[in-house]
């Protein structure tokens, strides 16, 4: 056997290693116990491809099943405004430095109010509103209740809006939210001028309230890094979420972090799988984002779609670009092989 040959023979020895070892730790998390910070890292750096990753998605489309009867979830997001932000977080299209949106803009009370009326009679599982982090509180909760006022009583309401304090929990509660959406962002602290104490204090005031917590490992690049992967999944884990999951970041043109490019579906659909083993059977949404079959088939059952402002879009009405409908998003679940649940979200009290 010449050289060559005994290098291949050797690899693929070696892959078929790696590849049958996860077993054990898949089985531990299919049990219900919670697998280690160790144990994730060797999920993560198992082979693309391999028996091991196969395993692996399959454990995670199992283990979501159960944790949520079965059933998948349509989001949606009403995004309010558009503003060169001074937050300044690098991989987002509002950021002041990225010089996406030189001037501000925002919806109106009726457009907002129409928007959610139109996502709620397409089915949606629940509404979500977002605005920049400089939004003025006080103008976000005088929308949000409009808004709720002309929607059904059942239909949950999701606030995504930037840090707040207790006070501002319970204003957001009481104006009629269900949860928030909040994450500890990859690059935390480094490519924003946030703190992850600050990110965390946050999902701390709105479970103080009664608010549920929505989070996910995101927006992951080619660039992060096993550990900081690992760091954020276990973050995800103890904010008592009700879902986690992962989701890529796209990359805005012309901006520092473009260059170092976007991870594949594929990839990514590995990694959402090894956040759902990590997570507690407790959780029962695994999301991804942007909609995609592949990460659904591996266990995402969470997908959003979206109208108004995006900050992974450059175009003022992401609806007109890379914004999903609910129907692309329930078309994406059944080539998928989910069934998606008709009404409100099973996810959030109300």
């Amino acid at each position: 056997m010449d050289d060559e040959k005994v290098v291949d023979a050797t690899s693929n020895n070696e892959h078929e290693r790696v590849s049958c070892m996860p077993d054990k730790i898949i089985d531990k998390s299919l049990q219900g116990e919670l697998i280690s910070p160790d144990e994730i890292a060797f999920l993560l750096q198992v082979p693309l491809f391999s028996e091991g990753s196969a395993k692996i998605i399959a454990a995670s489309r199992r283990k979501s099943e159960l944790a949520c009867d079965r059933m998948a979830e349509v989001h949606t997001q009403i995004g309010l405004n558009i503003a060169p932000c001074p937050k300044n977080c690098a991989f987002c299209a509002f950021a002041e430095k990225n010089k996406v949106f030189a001037t501000a803009s925002q919806l109106s009370v009726e457009e907002a109010v129409a928007s959610a009326m139109r996502f709620e009679q397409d089915g949606a599982n629940a509404i979500y509103v977002m605005a920049t982090a400089d939004y003025p509180f006080a103008k976000y909760v005088e929308i949000s209740r409009e808004i709720r006022t002309n929607l059904k009583a059942e239909t949950v309401l999701v606030a995504n809006v930037g840090d707040f304090n207790i006070r501002q929990a319970r204003l957001l509660k009481d104006v009629g939210y269900s949860g928030i959406y909040h994450a500890v962002r990859l690059g935390e602290g480094c490519v924003t001028s946030l703190s992850v104490e600050q990110r965390l204090r946050t999902m701390k005031n709105a479970r103080e309230v009664g608010l549920s917590v929505g989070t996910c490992v995101e927006p992951v690049g080619p660039e992060h890094s096993i550990e900081e992967l690992v760091e954020k999944t276990i973050i995800t884990r103890e904010a008592s979420p009700c879902f986690s999951g992962a989701a890529r970041r796209i990359p805005i043109p012309g901006t520092e972090l473009a260059p170092h490019g976007m991870l594949s579906e594929a990839r990514m659909a590995h990694i959402l799988a090894v956040v759902r083993l990590a997570v507690g059977c407790d959780t029962p949404g695994n999301c991804t984002h942007e909609p995609n079959v592949i990460g659904a088939a591996a266990g995402a059952n969470l997908l959003w779609a979206e109208s108004g402002s995006n900050p992974r879009d450059t175009a003022e009405k992401t609806q007109d670009k890379r914004g999903m409908t609910v129907q692309d998003c329930i078309e994406v679940f059944r080539e998928a092989e989910w069934q998606v649940l008709q009404g409100p979200s099973r996810w959030y009290p109300r």
